[in-house]
């Protein structure tokens, strides 16, 4: 059987609509949905599926609703096509929050916990500085090197940027005071930087503002139980699997103030012969992150009714050909 690895998307992969069709389609999927709205006490789903848009855009929202929608997908998964982690899945990779969604799905933490720790994970982040305080922008056309070059030339001891994502594909994300990004990409412009976008969030992730946060969710995870893996989980803040259960609980608040490594850690999963990967849930933006970086694997994303088939089909043959 071909190796496989999942990927989870992170913030900015929502929309309006996700999980509707899943809903409708299965009803393990409404099931976890449920439990999402149970929960949270908040009819999160609805938001989800219906909008309105500026309410499922608040950190402490997209968050839990980006979970439960990959989650979704796997409970359908092991339904319909027989999935089984321990024995089909190599590794499970996600982006920022999205690692929280692979942990779930390996078993570590149940849905509810991960549901609950995204809340107050999303809660935190968005509290850690006052709204319009801090931002993010995408360096397109650079490498860590020079991010790292800007982010120093820059930063003032009360004005700080740093780099937040090193996506690859020459894709690096910034991410720190609002003016310090202001100066920052006027700067990466004269740099001869190819393209520098400004990101629609509402606070500067990944940097070491977050710090607040970090300790909150230093406080959560305490006290959260963890279970053993059911398969191979990437660490955001290392690019390399968890060891221990101790040490997803290190990481995890590590991984709020410090870079997403995504570019080492799609090269780590290339070096250990991943032939497909599935990008489960919303939007498509670590399946196209992968492409372009793994030019020879097979890559595919599964968050809809009709992506379901496909990968069942794609398993099928797979377990046929072992």
């Amino acid at each position: 059987m071909a190796v496989s690895a999942f990927l989870f998307p992170g913030q900015g992969s929502q929309y309006v609509g996700m999980g509707k069709e899943l809903a409708k389609a299965f009803p393990v999927a409404r099931e976890v949905f449920e439990e999402l709205d149970e929960t949270l006490k908040q009819p999160l789903s609805k938001i989800m599926m219906e909008g309105p848009e500026d309410e499922l855009t608040l950190t402490q929202n997209t968050q839990p609703a980006l979970m439960a929608h990959s989650m979704a997908v796997i409970r359908v998964l092991e339904k319909e096509a027989g999935l089984n982690l321990a024995q089909n899945i190599a590794f499970a990779a996600g982006h920022s929050l999205g690692e929280y969604s692979a942990l779930c799905m390996a078993g570590v933490f149940d849905f509810a916990t991960t549901a609950a720790l995204l809340r107050v994970r999303g809660d935190a982040m968005q509290n850690a500085l006052p709204k319009g305080m801090g931002g993010m922008a995408a360096l397109l056309g650079t490498d860590m090197v020079q991010a790292q070059m800007i982010c120093q030339h820059i930063s003032q001891p009360d004005s700080l940027v740093a780099v937040a994502n090193d996506n690859g594909n020459g894709q690096v994300v910034i991410s720190g005071h609002m003016d310090a990004i202001d100066r920052a990409v006027l700067f990466a412009g004269e740099q001869g930087i190819r393209r520098v976008v400004k990101l629609s969030v509402s606070a500067p992730f990944h940097s070491p503002l977050m710090a607040s946060a970090a300790i909150r969710m230093q406080e959560e995870l305490a006290n959260s139980r963890l279970k053993p893996f059911n398969c191979s989980v990437l660490a955001n803040v290392t690019a390399q699997p968890y060891t221990s259960l101790p040490e997803i609980q290190e990481l995890l608040v590590k991984q709020v103030t410090a870079p997403v490594r995504w570019a080492e850690t799609m090269q780590f999963m290339i070096d250990k012969e991943v032939e497909v990967f599935f990008e489960i849930g919303s939007g498509k933006v670590l399946s196209n992150l992968m492409r372009r970086t793994a030019k020879d694997c097979q890559v595919y994303s599964v968050g809809e009714p009709a992506d379901i088939d496909q990968f069942v089909t794609i398993f099928s043959n797979s377990k046929s050909e072992s």
